[in-house]
């Protein structure tokens, strides 16, 4: 890797992953779709440590879309199995580290196996002080909106708020992340460039990255690029820092 030296004093808070490229990382291998997504569930593991090494507090991860069910049959049961898998493999790991783990996302459609594993998992690391790792299984942002909308409607109706009373932050504290802080740095693997219903509100003034390297080969160094890339941009939330901004 070259030589890249980060600034620790600016290190993003809060970092977001869309995991692409399983599928395409096994093509060039001439190996099959799901060994690709499988070495991309464990690489989670390896991302994880080396965000928490690098100083980054909450690290929230794309394992699987609503839009996914509409994947073949085989590999949506294979990706849906897949944090199932990365828990089995490291619950040990994790549950010794200081990491806490979180799962965000529809939960209906989610198996009773599955549910029994989050629950777990979510309960023997809730006291934990160091990264938060979040995985986002069924999930879509404009899912995540709806239903904020909904709960606020039904606030309204039951006469427990004033229509008056909604703004950002109500709509904020009605997401799944409502306890997380803002975005800063939104990476997206594997060279595609577009947002996939991800994130959407918490997307406003968060930086975008987008490299060409397929997820099961980010690393940590591929995490460091993305960061110095962060620190050198002009931040400017809508209004102008210096001179050289406008």
């Amino acid at each position: 890797m070259e030589n890249i030296v980060l600034d620790k004093n600016k290190i993003p808070t809060h970092v977001a992953i869309i995991l692409d490229g399983n599928g395409r990382w096994a093509k060039q291998r001439h190996l099959p779709r799901v060994l690709g997504h499988r070495k991309g569930a464990f690489n989670i593991y390896d991302v994880s440590k080396a965000a928490a090494e690098l100083g980054i507090k909450y690290l929230t991860v794309f394992c699987f879309s609503t839009e996914n069910w509409t994947r073949p049959d085989d590999e949506v049961s294979y990706i849906m199995n897949k944090p199932m898998r990365f828990f089995k493999r490291f619950r040990k790991d994790i549950v010794g580290s200081s990491a806490r783990i979180k799962v965000i996302g529809r939960r209906d459609r989610l198996s009773k196996e599955f549910l029994e594993m989050v629950n777990d998992m979510e309960e023997s690391t809730k006291d934990h002080t160091g990264l938060t790792l979040t995985l986002c299984v069924d999930y879509g942002s404009r899912d995540e909106i709806t239903t904020a909308v909904k709960e606020i409607a039904k606030k309204v109706k039951n006469n427990e708020i004033d229509i008056n009373d909604i703004n950002e932050d109500l709509i904020t504290n009605n997401l799944f992340t409502k306890d997380y802080p803002e975005l800063d740095l939104l990476i997206r693997t594997s060279g595609e460039e577009r947002i996939s219903n991800y994130l959407l509100w918490q997307l406003a003034y968060a930086e975008l990255y987008f490299t060409k390297t397929y997820w099961p080969d980010f690393n940590k160094d591929e995490l460091v690029k993305a960061i110095y890339s962060y620190q050198n941009r002009n931040r400017r939330f809508g209004g102008l820092k210096d001179d050289s901004s406008k």
